[in-house]
């Protein structure tokens, strides 16, 4: 377990009262701390063992209208130094940027923070780790039908991020992670299959145990075996809800503030239409106690709310930070995303499609013939327009009954006609930063033989 995660407030107060000094008219700094373990084992052998620990730190500042932003990794008072020194002098020569500033006062989030849970201080040793990944490893290829390992493997991090302006904003937030996983291949009559399962938690017990980790992969890889091609279509498709945020994505990727306001999207003249069918919620929730997107306050220190950013099917508002936000006339939602270095941009915190009333069988029956997406890859998208197409694998079914895998075949639409006719299943589950249940699509355009 690591100590001491960041430097203390007061060496983020100073850097940017240093700043002020320099000439800069507005400066935030960050710091951030990263302390990660990770083990691979293959065969149960030992693999690899891979130790990371970094301090960094980030400085952005203002001349007017001008910024730019520096970053380093070591803290000591002479980089400080030149840290200050470089970044004035590089915002004095920037171009202007008239939405360019920190975020409004008045958005600013405020303490006490919400204590959401997201840091678990067990820790991992190497050993631990280690015999996690060899147990999952282990499960998995006593899977019959399994033929070899692609090699287990287990992680663990802790990190703290903290954030200081020169308009009164000081906040911090850490958090851990624990990850397991293992990738195994099947194999029949000389054919084989990738098959895997992975999965991350805030806190250790959250995580399921390597021998369901490890058996799920298995079962995962000889389900695909004997994949069969098929011909040309328009048939029902379901996106497992494995896969189904990979068909939300560009939904969420329209929404964003600087795609809309440089006009590259394909919803950007639908705020307050409807998109998705009515009744159907997207939900933004900041707050979920443990989730892997949770946070008390965004990149730029802004407050965050639990929003339904779809509701009732009809966009609700923009993914906005401060600049997005002025440059199309409105205020930040919350959402800026950033990292040491380069001005923010934005993204989601714990996405989720509210669920329906069927479960993934529930919408094989309803369908009643067509294709289950188990993995999808390569997915093309045109963001002015919404076409998209993937290639997937997965199972075609018959009789609202699985009836032989397929692969090979690829899945196309106009993105914004598929979206009006989605149909969700119940079987949300909550496994990272954005969930969806299954979801039916009729008449998607399918590529095969």
């Amino acid at each position: 377990m690591a100590a001491s995660p960041t430097p203390p407030a007061e060496l983020l107060h100073d850097l940017v009262a240093d700043a002020l000094k320099a000439g800069a008219d507005a400066a935030e700094a960050v710091t951030a701390f990263r302390a990660a373990l990770s083990v691979g084992v293959r065969n149960g052998a030992l693999e690899d063992v891979e130790r990371e620990e970094s301090r960094d730190l980030g400085l952005r500042v203002f001349v007017g209208r001008r910024q730019a932003t520096v970053s380093a990794s070591d803290l000591s008072p002479q980089t400080r130094a030149r840290l200050v020194e470089r970044a004035v002098a590089m915002a004095r020569l920037a171009p202007e940027d008239p939405y360019a500033g920190l975020a409004p006062e008045d958005r600013l989030a405020r303490g006490p923070f919400a204590d959401l849970d997201l840091h678990d201080p067990a820790g991992r040793t190497a050993q631990q780790l280690e015999q996690a990944a060899a147990e999952a490893e282990g499960a998995a290829l006593a899977v019959a039908g399994v033929a070899r390992s692609e090699g287990g493997h287990a992680s663990w991090s802790d990190s703290e991020w903290r954030l200081v302006t020169s308009h009164g904003f000081d906040g911090a937030y850490r958090g851990s992670g624990y990850s397991l996983g293992v990738g195994v291949i099947a194999e029949k009559d000389g054919a084989m299959e990738r098959g895997g399962e992975s999965r991350t938690t805030r806190h250790l017990a959250d995580l399921p145990n390597a021998p369901a980790i490890g058996a799920e992969a298995g079962r995962r890889a000889v389900s695909r075996l004997g994949p069969r091609k098929i011909a040309s279509t328009t048939a029902p498709v379901i996106f497992e809800n494995r896969v189904a945020t990979q068909v939300l994505s560009p939904l969420v990727s329209a929404m964003a503030g600087p795609a809309v306001a440089r006009g590259v999207s394909f919803l950007k003249d639908r705020l307050g239409q409807r998109v998705l069918p009515q009744g159907v919620d997207l939900i933004d929730d900041p707050f979920r106690v443990r989730g892997l997107g949770s946070t008390p306050f965004d990149d730029e220190g802004v407050a965050v709310e639990r929003r339904a950013i779809v509701e009732d099917g009809v966009v609700a508002t923009w993914l906005l930070n401060s600049s997005a936000a002025a440059q199309l006339g409105m205020a930040s939602t919350g959402h800026a995303s950033r990292g040491l270095a380069g001005p923010p941009g934005v993204s989601g915190h714990n996405l989720h499609l509210a669920p329906g009333d069927a479960d993934l069988n529930g919408l094989m029956a309803r369908a009643g013939r067509g294709l289950v997406v188990a993995s999808m890859f390569g997915p093309s998208l045109n963001p002015n327009t919404g076409d998209w197409s993937a290639g997937v694998s997965g199972f075609w079914f018959e009789d609202g009954e699985i009836a032989y895998p397929v692969s090979e075949v690829t899945v196309a639409g106009r993105l914004i006609d598929l979206y009006a006719r989605l149909e969700r299943g119940s079987d949300l589950e909550f496994r990272g930063a954005f969930n969806s249940p299954s979801l039916l699509f009729d008449a998607v355009a399918i590529a095969g033989k």
